[in-house]
């Protein structure tokens, strides 16, 4: 052996030894006291487990880093100029209820958004000056602008795909995005040309193709479905199978029952999303032709002897609403109450 390299090893022995003595803990190379009665093969695959997990953790951190690469150091910018991204994925619900309103209250009473949200400069077209569009922070931006505060922002330069892929990452971190806000942002991303196929989309994200598939599946039901649940926000992962096959066998009669189940609302009725989520998936094979197709009668009693019922005819695709006991007097507030309905 020669000189330099012993010499190598004996401060390596020393380093090691004065690192021990200083934290008083055994040379555990995890710095972690030794598993009682783990054989040396069970050290070593325990070490490589967690250095393989250092390295993961150090890979997503310097993806994270990697977001605001070239951005600008953090500045307030005025709300109104910060527009939502097109690929946007927080549905109108999200922006309601205690939840939201906790989280707007924390940003006031800290003046405004600590953790900055991040932009890129766009200038539309035939308009002298420049505006942000959001990479991602909507939610912080969109309470600064409720609270008429200025937005904390990071700017930087960045591509349809790359702002489209940070938004995905960055979105994927929070617990609080619904499948349907998910799927709503892929679909777009699909329509708009950004990723050829579900399959190359979720590979570019590091998502899995089932998952990717079922929030696209969701997103992609019809409007008169999706508009059946109390809020799309309450759509549930597991629901995006059954609710693609039961389209997808018999769109005519899923599509009547979400029919009937807005009628029953504008009734007054309330209907959970977990009660239409079971009509809509139960198909009943002895529909006759031409029948009244609601997943349950629809009948409202009102005061007096006033009463009314609603149906829908899956065949001509018309509402059947029969009112009984009302005055010639109150014609007008029925029209307005339909007038309401399909306008």
């Amino acid at each position: 052996m020669s000189l330099k390299k012993k010499a190598a090893q004996i401060d390596l022995g020393m380093l090691v030894a004065g690192a021990v003595a200083n934290s008083g803990q055994s040379a555990n190379p995890l710095n972690q006291a030794p598993t009682s009665g783990m054989t040396a093969i069970g050290m070593h695959a325990e070490t490589v487990y967690k250095d393989r997990k250092i390295s993961a953790e150090n890979e997503a951190l310097k993806a994270e880093l990697a977001e605001w690469s070239g951005a600008s150091p953090a500045q307030k910018l005025d709300p109104k100029l910060v527009k939502p991204s097109k690929w946007a994925n927080r549905d109108e619900g999200s922006f309601r209820g205690t939840a939201w309103e906790s989280f707007r209250d924390e940003i006031s009473s800290a003046g405004g958004n600590v953790q900055p949200i991040k932009v890129r400069g766009v200038r539309p077209a035939n308009t002298p000056s420049l505006v942000y569009e959001i990479v991602f922070g909507h939610r912080r931006h969109r309470a600064c602008l409720e609270l008429g505060l200025p937005v904390l922002a990071m700017v930087a330069d960045t591509t349809d795909k790359e702002l489209f892929e940070q938004m995905d990452r960055e979105n994927r971190h929070r617990t609080d995005l619904t499948i349907y806000e998910q799927g709503e942002m892929y679909r777009q991303a699909l329509d708009e040309g950004l990723y050829p196929s579900v399959r190359k989309l979720s590979e570019r994200l590091g998502v899995g193709l089932g998952n990717a598939s079922e929030c696209v599946a969701i997103a992609r039901l019809p409007a008169q479905v999706l508009n059946g649940f109390e809020s799309r926000l309450d759509i549930q992962r597991r629901w995006a199978g059954p609710l693609a096959a039961a389209v997808q066998k018999d769109p005519d009669h899923v599509l009547a029952v979400a029919a009937a189940v807005e009628a029953e609302r504008v009734a007054g009725r309330v209907v959970k999303s977990g009660e239409v989520f079971k009509r809509l998936t139960t198909i009943h094979e002895d529909i006759p032709s031409g029948s009244v197709v609601v997943a349950k009668s629809v009948s409202v009693q009102g005061g007096g002897d006033k009463a009314g019922k609603i149906g829908f005819n899956a065949k001509k695709r018309i509402f059947e609403i029969t009112l009984s006991g009302l005055a010639p007097s109150e014609m007008k507030a029925v029209e307005s109450a339909i007038k309401a309905l399909i306008a």
